[in-house]
């Protein structure tokens, strides 16, 4: 009776452990970015932020227009795997980015490709798909 109980339990703490976890691997889309209509865009970064769930890097251009674009990347994990470093791009930093930029207009965008001051380019990795501009 005792060992019914006890697998009873565990089964039950893990069934309700799964379902908890169910939401945490949800995932917003990414069809807010214009994925046809990419842009190559020159700047400078104001601030670089490692973190969970994106990575984002804040751009500053010399568009006098539309002078500062956020721009979502993929998580850490998937940025670690394509070969980014957690310190290889710091505020100051020029750089070249190409992205997708968001359909309503706004100054944000989708990372597709970062090219560094040295020459090194890297990609946003898996879900945000490669580059149409070369």
């Amino acid at each position: 009776m005792k060992s019914s109980f006890v697998k009873a339990a565990v089964a039950t703490a893990l069934v309700a452990g799964g379902l908890l976890a169910a939401p945490a691997s949800a995932h917003h889309s990414f069809a807010m970015y214009d994925h046809e209509h990419q842009a190559k865009m020159v700047g400078t970064v104001s601030d670089f932020k490692w973190q969970n769930p994106h990575v984002y890097i804040e751009l500053d251009t010399p568009d006098g227009k539309n002078p500062h674009y956020t721009i979502e990347c993929a998580n850490p994990g998937i940025l670690n795997r394509v070969g980014w470093k957690f310190n290889m791009i710091k505020p100051g930093d020029k750089i070249t980015v190409i992205v997708a930029p968001l359909r309503n207009g706004e100054q944000g965008a989708l990372l597709k490709q970062v090219e560094l001051a040295d020459g090194r380019k890297f990609s946003n990795g898996g879900p945000a798909g490669k580059p149409n501009i070369q």
